[in-house]
């Protein structure tokens, strides 16, 4: 719902309430609103969800699986790659760069058979994102978005934040849900010396006393307009305003965000780099209560120079994504939050004359780790280049049913699109059962 923004316009009904307190939080400079226009609906979860809470690392682009998690280091050179690999604590391979991971590949679920046929960014990016090919008649939401509205927020904060932000991307979005169960963006760098993520304190010259007492006057305002008027749409709003203000009214919410709060040993242990601090925002959110974060990371398309620009990015996702399983193991986490690493497809067989790959949705890989996943096995099979996969095939459909159902989400459930049209949540996937515990 839209609101004239103007106040000589009338504003009928729900409209004119609506501008009311949209006016009265101007004053107070809350716009955190935008992000909690939750429904009462409690979900409808299936029976011991073995997870609680998930990060979903998002690699944009098309990651490499040759020189990650499906090496084939007895392939000509053009084939294998320059990275090497590493033999992994459970006597497989991984790309050389993946020295730490490959040293807790018993805590890894690797699938090497993802496969289906989107070779454009955008159309790979949806199949990933959302467990759906792209549909010219209908938009279908996020993992993040399902999660919302199945469970709504914890512990006052957001049910699904995006790090850095969600914007990169309409396929992060709601879909044909509200837009009510969009990704709450933290808005800016972790690993910056001065972050903040907008909205979480009250402006200048509010004190916590005199947010209370505009509270208060809300309130009342609230009660004399239910008075003259009732509809669902307003029920809504109350909802989206009061979960606003549990935010920012919530020191232990608006600490969750506070990356001063970590040592410097911590973010040394994490790396100095953009992509372990992300990591470690994450942690500190899934500790505070958060149910779904997407973190994403960019800079994946290596049509050139994959050992070079790979190789360093690598390092990274090794030093990272290794710490965030050994710190979630030690904070006795890990058993309760499924950590996933995906992109919207691999790279070619071959390297091109520039030293790239190619874009290459026929077969890529995927790592799980906690959240109900038995760690230490490799899923799928790929030919001797890496080209197709040989054996167990596994598409985003199936992707997204095995979340639902680690989360408790019924993957056979349906979910009503706007003209009350019943949606599959999953449609033509199932959960893979070999890699759950």
């Amino acid at each position: 719902m839209k609101f004239d923004p103007h106040p000589a316009c009338p504003c009928p009904g729900p409209s004119r309430r609506a501008f009311l307190k949209v006016g009265m939080l101007g004053g107070l400079g809350l716009t955190l609103g935008d992000y909690f226009r939750l429904s009462e609906a409690a979900a409808e979860t299936a029976i011991n969800p073995k997870a609680q809470s998930v990060i979903y690392i998002f690699m944009a682009g098309g990651m490499t699986h040759l020189e990650t998690f499906d090496p084939k280091p007895n392939a000509p050179l053009e084939i294998r790659g320059e990275l090497g690999a590493v033999k992994t604590n459970t006597g497989e391979y991984f790309g050389g760069k993946l020295e730490r991971l490959a040293g807790m590949a018993d805590k890894l679920a690797v699938v090497r058979s993802m496969t289906h046929g989107e070779a454009a960014h955008e159309r790979g990016i949806h199949n990933m994102l959302t467990g759906y090919r792209p549909s010219p008649a209908i938009a279908y939401p996020s993992y993040g978005s399902v999660v919302a509205h199945e469970f709504g927020p914890r512990n006052n904060l957001p049910p699904y934040i995006a790090i850095p932000n969600s914007g990169a991307s309409p396929y992060f979005g709601t879909g044909y849900l509200s837009a009510a169960y969009g990704a709450f963006d933290v808005g800016g760098e972790p690993s910056d010396k001065n972050f903040e993520v907008r909205d979480l304190g009250l402006p200048g010259g509010i004190s916590p006393e005199r947010f209370e007492k505009r509270k208060g006057l809300l309130s009342a305002v609230d009660s004399h307009f239910r008075e003259l008027e009732s509809s669902d749409a307003l029920d809504a709003m109350d909802s989206y305003y009061q979960r606003a203000y549990g935010l920012i009214s919530s020191q232990s919410a608006r600490e969750a965000f506070n990356m001063a709060g970590e040592t410097d040993e911590m973010k040394a242990r994490y790396g100095n780099h953009a992509f372990g601090q992300r990591l470690l925002l994450s942690r500190r959110l899934v500790e505070a209560g958060a149910r779904f974060i997407t973190v994403v990371d960019g800079g994946w398309d290596h049509h050139k120079n994959i050992k070079g620009e790979a190789g360093a990015k690598l390092s990274y996702v090794d030093e990272g994504l290794a710490t965030l399983l050994a710190d979630l193991s030690e904070r006795g986490l890990l058993e309760s939050t499924l950590v996933v690493m995906a992109t919207e497809f691999g790279r070619t067989s071959r390297l091109n004359a520039d030293g790239g790959r190619d874009h290459w949705p026929k077969a890529f890989s995927l790592a799980m780790s906690g959240g109900g996943i038995q760690g230490g096995q490799i899923y799928g099979e790929t030919d001797f280049q890496g080209g197709e996969p040989t054996k167990d095939p596994v598409g985003p459909a199936d992707v997204a049913a095995t979340i639902y159902q680690l989360l408790g989400i019924p993957p056979e459930k349906k979910l009503m699109s706007p003209g009350n049209r019943p949606i599959d949540l999953v449609r033509d996937g199932g959960p893979v059962a070999r890699l759950m515990a």
